[in-house]
Order: C-alpha cells, then sequence, then structure tokens
C-alpha cells in the first residue's frame, strides 16, 4: 500500500461536454474517430487483399491485413505450402469485417481460388514452377491442389522411374508445371516429371558420351518384364535380354534379379544415337563351357535335367549353361518313328552317353538307348532261325504285317505267310494293330536291321492231307461265297476255297449257279504250291453223260453178237475216296479243331 500514489482528477476536465461530445482536448468525439478510422485501411466483404503473418501454430494461422482486428485462419488452408513463416506475405479473402464476437472472417483458401484460374492458367503460358498439395489418390494419378484448384497429376507424370506405390505421395507438397488445361471443363493437368526431364536429358547427354561396347557400369534395376530387365544407368536406362541374364536358361527373370536390386553390367551394344543401349549380366562371368571338364571324353556317362522338349528330341544341361541334345533317334534302338516326348519331359532327371562333344562350337550330343545293349549285336543269338516268339504288331501295309518282338527287333510278316488256308488280301482282315501275334523266325537281315517271319509256319501245312482228300476226279459239296468277272470261290470242306470259271457253273437245265448255292463240284486241278483247287459242277453231269454214252455204244456192238444188254458204267461220285482217305480227313479235322482252340 506504501507504493500507492494518489493521482488526483484534473480539476477543469468538462464531464458534462465530454458526454455531450462537445469538445474534449480542443477536438470533438467525431473528429477524433475519424482522424483513427484515416489510420486503417478501408476494406469490403468479398473482396481480396493481401495480409501479412503475424502468428501461427499447428491449428491457425493470424493475418494483419492492417484492419482494427486480426483474421485468423485454418493451417490447414495452407497445407500446400508447408515453409509458411511469420512475416510472409498471403492473399486472403474478407467474408465478414465483424462477426458476432466482432472478429474480422478471412479465408485464404477462396482467396487463390478466386484468383486461381488467372493464376494457372498464367503457369501455364509463363512455364511456372508451382506448389501444389496432393490431397488423394484417383483412377491413374493423383488429385493435387493447385491455387484451390484440383488438378489431375497422371501417374505417369509423377516421376521419371515407374511408381509400384502412389500411397507414399499422398499429403506432400511438390513443385509442378502446369501441363495441360481444358477451358471448357475447367480441367487443370500438372506434371512434376517435366521438371526433373529437363535435368535428366543433360545427364543423359553426359553419361551416354562416355559409353563404350565392353564398358562395365553399376545399375539399378528399374523393371522388370517376361522378356528381359530394364536397368537404370543413372538417367539413361539398359535393357539385359532375358538370355543375356545367365549361361543357364531362364524362363522368368525374376528367377534372376529382383527390383531395386544393384548390380554389375557390361556394355554389349547400342544404336546410332545411344538411344537403346543392350546389357549383359552374364558376360561377367567365365563361360560354363570354359569351366568344362577337360576330362569330359566320347562314351563318358553324364546326368542331368530335361530343359526343352522338341518333336526330334531334348536338351538336357549337365551344368548351368552347358546342354547336350538327345536325338529321338538316340532314345531307343526301336526303328519306328516318334516323338521325344514319348519318352521324356521337362524337368525329369536323366543319364546319358556323351556321343558327340566338339568344346570349340559348344555343342554336346548324348543318347540313352547306349545305356542298354544293341540287341541286333547278339540277334542269331537270341532269335534263331526257327525259333518261335511272340511279337505286337505295329503297323500294316498291303503286302505284310509291320511287328515288334522287342523294343528295337522289328520284322515283317508277308500276306503270304499269314494263313495255309485263307486267302487273306489285307492284313486287316487276319489281326489289328497293337495285337499280340505268334511267329517264326523265317530269315535274319542284320544289315538291315529286320527279320522275316511266318505265322502260319507255327502250324503243320494242311495241304499236305489235302493233297490225299482233294485228289483230281473226286467230288465234294461246295458254296458258292463269291461272285467274281472270271469265276466264283467256292467254299469246301476244312475250310479250303477252291474256284470254278463260269463255263463250269453251268447247272444240267442249263442255268447259271448262283452266290450262296450249295453244290456238288468235282476236283479237275490241284496245285499244292499254289495252293489252288479249281473245281466244276458241269463235269459231274456231263462226265456222267459222256459214260452213258459210251457205255450204250459198247452195248450197241456187243448186241449184234451176243444179244446181251450191258450195264452202263457210271462212276460212282465216291469212288475215288479210299478208306485211307476217310482216315486222313478225320486226322485233318482233329488237328484244325486243335488250331481253332
Amino acid at each position: 500500500m506504501e507504493n500507492l500514489k494518489n493521482v488526483s482528477p484534473v480539476e477543469d476536465f468538462n464531464w458534462d461536454a465530454y458526454e455531450n461530445g462537445e469538445t474534449v482536448a480542443g477536438a470533438s468525439h467525431e473528429e477524433l474517430e475519424k482522424a483513427y478510422d484515416n489510420t486503417l485501411n478501408r476494406v469490403n466483404d468479398r473482396e481480396v487483399v493481401d495480409g501479412t503473418v503475424i502468428a501461427m501454430n499447428k491449428r491457425e494461422v493470424v493475418v494483419n491485413i492492417g484492419y482494427k482486428s486480426d483474421g485468423i485462419i485454418p493451417m490447414s488452408e495452407f497445407r500446400y505450402n508447408p515453409d509458411l513463416k511469420v512475416g510472409d506475405t498471403v492473399e486472403v479473402y474478407i467474408e465478414n469485417q465483424e462477426d458476432k464476437k466482432g472478429q474480422l472472417v478471412l479465408s485464404h483458401r477462396k482467396a487463390r481460388a478466386t484468383r486461381s484460374w488467372d493464376r494457372v492458367n498464367a503457369a501455364l503460358e509463363n512455364e511456372e514452377i508451382i506448389k501444389g498439395y496432393i490431397k488423394c489418390r484417383t483412377k491413374g494419378g493423383m488429385i493435387v491442389d493447385v491455387f484451390g484448384i484440383e488438378a489431375f497429376l497422371p501417374g505417369s507424370q509423377i516421376d521419371v522411374k515407374p511408381i509400384r506405390d502412389y500411397d507414399v505421395f499422398v499429403g506432400k507438397t511438390m513443385e509442378f508445371k502446369v501441363v495441360k488445361i481444358n477451358q471448357e471443363f475447367k480441367n487443370v493437368v500438372v506434371s512434376h516429371k517435366a521438371l526433373i526431364e529437363a535435368e535428366l536429358e543433360q545427364q543423359k547427354k553426359e553419361i551416354i558420351g562416355k559409353l563404350e561396347k565392353g564398358q562395365v557400369l553399376e545399375g539399378t534395376v528399374k523393371n522388370i518384364t517376361s522378356y528381359g530387365v530394364f536397368i537404370d544407368l543413372g538417367g539413361v536406362d539398359g535393357l539385359i535380354h532375358i538370355t543375356d541374364l545367365s549361361w543357364g536358361r531362364v524362363s522368368d527373370p525374376k528367377e534372376v534379379v529382383e527390383l531395386d536390386q544393384k548390380l554389375n553390367v557390361v556394355i554389349l551394344d547400342f544404336d546410332d544415337e545411344k538411344k537403346r543401349i543392350a546389357l549383359g549380366l552374364k558376360q561377367l562371368t567365365p563361360h560354363p563351357w570354359d569351366a568344362l571338364s577337360a576330362e569330359l571324353k566320347v562314351g563318358d556317362h553324364v546326368k542331368g535335367k530335361v530343359v526343352v522338349m522338341a518333336d526330334y528330341g531334348a536338351f538336357i544341361e549337365i551344368a548351368p549353361g552347358v546342354e547336350g541334345l538327345i536325338h529321338v533317334s538316340e532314345m531307343s534302338w526301336s526303328q519306328h518313328l516318334r516323338s521325344a516326348q514319348d519318352f521324356m519331359k521337362v524337368g525329369d532327371e536323366v543319364e546319358a552317353v556323351v556321343l558327340t562333344l566338339d568344346r570349340e562350337e559348344r555343342k554336346m550330343s548324348l543318347g540313352i538307348k547306349q545305356l542298354k545293349a544293341d540287341p541286333w549285336e547278339t540277334i542269331e543269338e537270341k532269335y534263331p532261325i526257327g525259333s518261335k516268339h511272340t511279337a505286337k504288331v505295329r503297323n500294316f501295309t498291303n503286302f505284310g504285317v509291320f511287328v515288334e518282338i522287342e523294343e528295337g527287333v522289328d520284322g515283317l510278316i508277308h500276306i503270304s505267310d499269314l494263313s495255309w488256308t485263307k486267302k487273306v488280301k489285307h492284313p486287316s482282315e487276319f489281326t489289328q494293330i497293337g495285337a499280340d501275334i505268334d511267329v517264326q523266325v523265317l530269315e535274319i537281315d542284320k544289315e538291315n536291321r529286320r527279320l522275316s517271319l511266318g505265322h502260319k509256319q507255327l502250324e503243320e501245312n494242311p495241304w499236305d492231307v489235302f493233297e490225299t482228300v482233294f485228289t483230281v476226279g473226286s467230288v465234294h459239296e461246295g458254296t458258292i461265297i463269291e461272285m467274281l468277272d472270271k469265276g466264283a470261290v467256292v467254299a469246301l470242306p476244312y475250310g479250303v476255297e477252291g474256284f470254278a470259271t463260269p463255263k463250269h457253273l453251268v447247272k444240267e437245265d442249263g442255268s447259271q449257279a448262283q452266290l450262296d448255292e450249295k453244290l456238288e463240284f468235282k476236283v479237275i486241278e490241284f496245285n499244292k504250291d499254289a495252293k489252288r483247287i479249281i473245281l466244276s459242277h458241269s463235269r459231274i453231269f456231263e462226265d456222267a453223260a459222256k459214260a452213258e454214252e459210251r457205255a450204250e455204244k459198247k452195248a450197241a456192238k456187243k448186241a449184234n453178237s451176243k444179244r446181251e444188254e450191258a450195264t452202263p458204267v457210271i462212276q460212282n461220285q465216291a469212288a475215288s475216296t479210299t478208306l485211307g482217305d476217310i482216315d486222313a480227313l478225320a486226322a485233318l479235322k482233329e488237328q484244325l479243331e486243335a488250331g481253332k482252340k
């Protein structure tokens, strides 16, 4: 209380005059207000003016526009400009000079929007570098706040490198160039890539100018495709083709490299303008053929994996980058044309024998059939003439059947060696492809690797018996089974077929015998070697008539002297069939029935 001083009022102050607004120290109240107002800026609502940032925190920015009160603007309206600081001049839009609380209401966003269209057009015209705030992702790119306008930033225009994660750019403030404006739809397209391309072009020129074939550079894996890998050499891109990634076969480049990986590459080639640069990775390591064992020679056994299949053969990788071809002809001793896929598939582990080796040409041929003995080396021992075997039918021709006794051992059964009795017109009538058939070795052709085989030889030749049954002059019942221009085929007993010409098919009444008709036939020719029996129906009654005629003539001669009636001699149709023949037929029947079983 001791520090307090008594202050006495001005004794001559006229309070009544002050209250009435008359005079204060020689000036009226109105004059003082007018003088105060003249020191402030005159502003209007919905007007854009410049202001000065006088204070700021994480949420708000205080802006002085020279008015009697300061305005407060949310910091979010300045997110496009993270470098904002006290003292900066900013444009503001006056929404209200005085709200209910007497507060000046300002908006920076609206101020930018009011002038934004003019500014963005000027930026395009002047190629001006502007700042923008990336608000969010959209289809194909990003939405950027530029002067309060929502502009489109295509994904391809964010950077010179392909962007794999767009989300990392959301919320960032970056510099852009306006590259396109659609005046009708008020659309704006901006680019960040355009800012750095000019700089990169300069870098490219410097790098390209120093490029030389054989030069080794460090690069970064920029992109991986099915056909190769793009490498960033520091502003210049080069391509490692898939065949230059590894000495071994590569099905997918991702097996060898990964994105953003740093690696050394060698320049293989480039065009005159050095815009297309071919790079190599495998060339930095020795060729696997150079590291191949010097002791490897023809005849050695090797193991490897099937890496590529073709109809004509398979490529076997015996070491990374070292391959040999197994031709399909070296997969089996069989001479049948087959596809390599019948023997192996990609991924199979196989053992093979080295057939040829050319280190200079870096070529090798392999074989797998050599792992087994060639069956033709000992063919006479394993398949001697006369030996009997079971073979598989492989193919038909008009003249016979090709069969395989075992892999690599083929033979031919001639059509005439299929059956003793049946006349086979085509092998398909007798057997079928894939079926088993019993055979006997008749001949060995070692030079052509082919056996002559027979099937009928496994049974006794029934024609030895037929020779005693179907004697010339004997009569047998037969059925016409086929009519031909030259005659008819007649089915006889015991599965034998005979042939009768048209003149021998005339019946006693003068009519012609027909198909499927059953008649008596006389044997007029028997050829064992040709297995041919010639028959006649008409001879039966013709011979009988002749015999009767001869008998009558003979009787007439005797009648002149003796008056004795002669009995006409008529050949017994079965006279030629003796008891011995009947025994032979019974034996033949048993033999044929046993064959059928």
